[in-house]
C-alpha cells in the first residue's frame, strides 16, 4: 500500500491499534470529511506517513482546498507542524480562492481570529440544487455558494475551520466553537474521541458538554483532570462543565460523528433548540 484516504476516525483506528508500527516504504495518507486534530494528525506522522488534508462538500464535488506544504514546515517541531497540517489550507488549482465573509458578504480580516463563513466558487461548485430554487438561490446569495461552515482566515492564505454554524455552542452570548474544544479534549493522553455538543442551560442558555472515548488500555479520565486539562489551553468558559464516558461515538458510514442524535437526546422534551 501508497497510498490511503480515510475520515481522522480511520487513522484513530489505524494508529492506535496494538499492532500499528512505523511503515516500511513511503506511505501517502489524505484525510477529509472531517476537521482532523492535531492530535491524530501528528500521531499518524509518527508512524512515518506523509499527510494531506482536503476540505469540500458535497455541492462542490468533493476536495475544494488542500492543506499545501511549505517550505520551512520540515523544520517545525511535530506538534507545531501538526497544527499547521489541522488547518484546511488553500483553494485547490481547479477553485476560485476561498474566501471568508461576514454577515454582510464582506471578507474579514486575515488575522487567524475574526469568524466568518467559508465561501467557494469555481469549476467545480454545483449550478444548484435540483428542482430546488429557493434552496439554491439562498446557498448562492451574493453570487457564492455558502458552506455554513465558520472559519477565520490566516496571514498566509490559509483558511482553518472553527465550526459549522449549527454546532456553534453560543453561551451567555459569546460564541464557543465545538472544533476546538473537541481538539483540546484529545490532546490528553487517555482519550481516543471526543465529541461537543450545547446543552440546555438555565443561566446561560446553553453550555457545553463533552462526550469522550477512552483510549484503550489506561485509566478512563475524570471529568475533573480534563476540565483541567482543557483550561491549560482555552479560556475557562469555553470549558465543559460536564463529561461523559461512552464506548464509541455514533457515526455516519463516512466516518462522521451523528451529533444530531446526541442533541436529540440533550434536549429532549424542549420546544426549541434555542434556550
Amino acid at each position: 500500500m501508497t497510498h490511503l484516504c480515510g475520515a481522522p476516525a480511520v487513522l484513530s483506528v489505524l494508529v492506535n491499534d496494538p499492532a500499528a508500527h512505523p511503515v516500511d516504504r513511503p506511505l501517502t495518507v489524505t484525510v477529509a470529511a472531517a476537521p482532523p486534530s492535531p492530535t491524530i494528525l501528528a500521531q499518524t506522522e509518527a508512524i512515518g506517513a506523509r499527510v494531506i488534508h482536503v476540505y469540500g462538500l458535497t455541492e462542490t464535488y468533493g476536495p475544494h482546498t488542500v492543506c499545501q506544504w511549505q517550505v520551512g514546515w520540515e523544520d517545525e517541531e511535530p506538534a507545531a507542524r501538526a497544527r499547521l497540517l489541522s488547518r484546511q489550507g488553500v483553494a485547490m488549482v481547479m477553485a476560485d480562492p476561498i474566501r471568508v465573509v461576514d454577515e454582510q458578504g464582506r471578507d474579514v480580516p486575515r488575522d487567524g481570529e475574526t469568524i466568518g463563513e467559508i465561501v467557494m466558487a469555481g469549476n467545480n461548485v454545483m449550478k444548484g440544487y435540483f428542482a430546488a430554487p429557493e434552496a439554491t438561490a439562498e446557498a448562492f446569495r451574493g453570487g457564492v455558494f455558502h458552506s455554513g461552515d465558520l472559519g477565520v482566515h490566516h496571514p498566509d492564505g490559509y483558511v482553518e475551520l472553527r465550526d459549522r454554524a449549527k454546532d456553534v455552542v453560543i453561551s451567555g452570548g459569546e460564541n464557543i466553537s465545538t472544533i476546538e474544544v473537541e481538539q483540546a479534549i484529545v490532546s490528553h493522553p487517555a482519550v481516543l474521541e471526543a465529541a461537543v455538543i450545547g446543552i440546555p442551560d438555565d443561566r446561560w442558555g446553553e453550555r457545553p458538554k463533552a462526550f469522550v472515548v477512552a483510549r484503550p488500555g489506561v485509566a478512563p479520565p475524570d471529568a475533573e483532570a480534563l476540565a483541567a486539562h482543557v483550561r491549560e489551553q482555552l479560556a475557562g468558559y469555553k470549558c465543559p462543565d460536564r463529561f461523559e464516558l461512552l464506548d464509541e461515538l455514533p457515526r455516519t458510514s463516512t466516518g462522521k460523528v451523528r451529533k444530531y442524535e446526541l442533541r436529540e437526546r440533550e434536549w429532549a422534551g424542549r420546544e426549541s433548540r434555542i434556550n
